[in-house]
C-alpha cells in the first residue's frame, strides 16, 4: 500500500494569500481533507502535515515527509498574483522536470483540465524548501488564484470534483 504524505499549505498565524473574505490556508485544508478522504476510500495509506489550523515551517512539513517514510509528497495551494483577475487556472510546481513527481503532477493537471481548469503547466522551483527538503518525490499544486473571481467561483461550484480529479491523479501515478 502506498503512503501519501498530504500538505493543506500554510495555516495557523501563515494565512496564505487573502483576497476579501477569502483566504488561502481554509481553501486548502478544506480541499486536502477532501482529496485524503478519497484517497483513503481507495486503500492509500495518507498522512496529513495539519488536520486544523496550526502552522509549520516548510521545513517542518518536509521533516515529517521524510520522516514518514512515505512514497510521495504532496502541497496543496491555491496561487496568487499582483493582479486580481488576472490569471486562471492549475500550475504544479516540482524539484526538476525528472521523475515520478513531474509524471503525478501531468497526471494530476490532466485530470484537472478535464473538469475543465485551465492547466497552466508544470514549473521547476528550486528554492521551495518542501519540494528542496524531502527526500521523496514531491509535488506542490496551486489549484487555481484565489484573487480570480472565475477561479473561487469553479472552486466551490466543482469542490467535490477538483479533489476528485486531483486523487484520481495521484491514484493513476501509484498504481
Amino acid at each position: 500500500m502506498a503512503t501519501i504524505v498530504l500538505d493543506a499549505g500554510h495555516g495557523g498565524s501563515d494565512s496564505g494569500a487573502v483576497y476579501g473574505s477569502r483566504v488561502e490556508k481554509d481553501d486548502n485544508l478544506a480541499l486536502t481533507l477532501a482529496v485524503g478522504d478519497i484517497l483513503e476510500r481507495n486503500g492509500v495509506n495518507v498522512i496529513y502535515t495539519r488536520t486544523n489550523d496550526i502552522y509549520e515551517s516548510p521545513a517542518q512539513k518536509a521533516d515529517e515527509a521524510n520522516a514518514a517514510n512515505a512514497n510521495y509528497f504532496v502541497s496543496i495551494h491555491r496561487n496568487s498574483t499582483p493582479v486580481p483577475n488576472s490569471y486562471s487556472g492549475v500550475e504544479s510546481l516540482v524539484y526538476n522536470r525528472y521523475g515520478r513527481a513531474y509524471e503525478m503532477a501531468v497526471n494530476i493537471n490532466d485530470q484537472l483540465s478535464r473538469i475543465g481548469m485551465n492547466n497552466l503547466g508544470i514549473n521547476e522551483r528550486k528554492s521551495l524548501v518542501v519540494l528542496r527538503r524531502t527526500s521523496i518525490p514531491a509535488v506542490l499544486l496551486e489549484i487555481g488564484y484565489v484573487n480570480t473571481d472565475a477561479d473561487n467561483v469553479f472552486f466551490d461550484a466543482r469542490f467535490d470534483d477538483i479533489a476528485n480529479a486531483i486523487a484520481q491523479g495521484i491514484l493513476e501515478t501509484i498504481q
